[in-house]
């Protein structure tokens, strides 16, 4: 099997991944992604006990068991170009050989589950409720770099959103991608579903003007809008489509559920959505501890 150039799979002295900074032994199977890097303190000051502290930049890692299951808790920053570098590496870790730099014969599967806030796109949507993403709409570009099979499902719901939204060819290709309907079932019963968009930045990519003009001011009017055999979008994010895009590809296993600070069809925010996210770090450590 060919070697992987040293140019392309970075690794630091200490034989670590270049920007995680972390060696294979200190990942688990069973992983959690967040944005803000001061949720990792969070979900870790749960475990039972810590293993590994890992930090480099803005990317934190720590390692240990909750309820006796070995998981990691990954703070990735903001936005889909972080977690093209997460993902890469995370697969990298469990599924590349570092000693010879070739590919493992026996793959890894790994469940990532991302714990994050968006904004809802649906009326009856309230701050603080809990989504989470059976789909992904890709308005970020990301995946567009990587050569990807869609299913059917994936092309045609694809296809109706440029239909219905008449979707600015200025822009990014939209993209559909699923997550992982194991990891969807853990969480079905206990959030809104449906379809998450996912955009490149916080403000014009998400239809906000404050001084600048946008080329598509009724982006978040379409989105609200769009109706493909009753999925509808019901949230804005920033990481979720190059999750599931990249988890698809390299074949692992991946959900994203999130916490409502803001609906931005009715323009309302949350006074605090602290309490609702430690709900829903409690819900993801509980269903990922019990799920085999």
């Amino acid at each position: 099997m060919n070697k992987i150039a040293e140019s392309e799979l970075i690794l630091n002295s200490d034989n670590s991944i270049y920007h995680l900074n972390l060696q294979p032994h200190q990942i688990a199977n069973d992983v959690i992604v967040v944005g803000d890097p001061n949720r990792v303190k969070a979900i870790s000051s749960k475990f039972e006990k810590i293993e590994h502290k890992v930090e480099n930049r803005e990317f934190i890692t720590h390692t240990g068991f909750y309820n006796g299951k070995r998981l990691s808790v990954i703070g990735t920053g903001i936005g889909t170009d972080n977690i093209d570098i997460v993902l890469n590496e995370l697969d990298a870790l469990v599924n590349i050989d570092f000693k010879t730099r070739t590919i493992k014969p026996n793959l890894t599967s790994l469940n990532i589950v991302r714990i994050g806030t968006c904004g809802a796109l649906q009326a009856h949507i309230n701050s603080n409720d809990f989504v989470v993403s059976e789909y992904a709409l890709g308005l970020d570009g990301l995946l567009n770099h990587y050569r990807i099979e869609y299913t059917k499902e994936e092309q045609e719901l694809t296809s109706a959103f440029n239909k219905q939204t008449n979707y600015s060819k200025a822009v990014s290709p939209a993209y559909m991608v699923k997550g992982s309907e194991k990891l969807h079932q853990l969480f079905v019963n206990d959030c809104h579903s449906g379809i998450t968009a996912t955009a490149s930045g916080f403000y014009g990519p998400q239809g906000r003007i404050l001084r600048l003009a946008l080329n598509q001011p009724d982006l978040n009017d379409k989105l609200h809008h769009f109706n493909y055999n009753g999925l509808k979008v019901n949230n804005f994010e920033m990481e979720t489509s190059a999750i599931y895009g990249l988890a698809k590809i390299m074949g692992h296993q991946a959900c994203t559920v999130c916490v409502v600070v803001a609906n931005r069809y009715v323009k309302t925010t949350t006074k605090d959505y602290h309490p609702a996210m430690d709900k829903l770090i409690n819900l993801v450590l509980q269903k990922l501890t019990q799920q085999r």
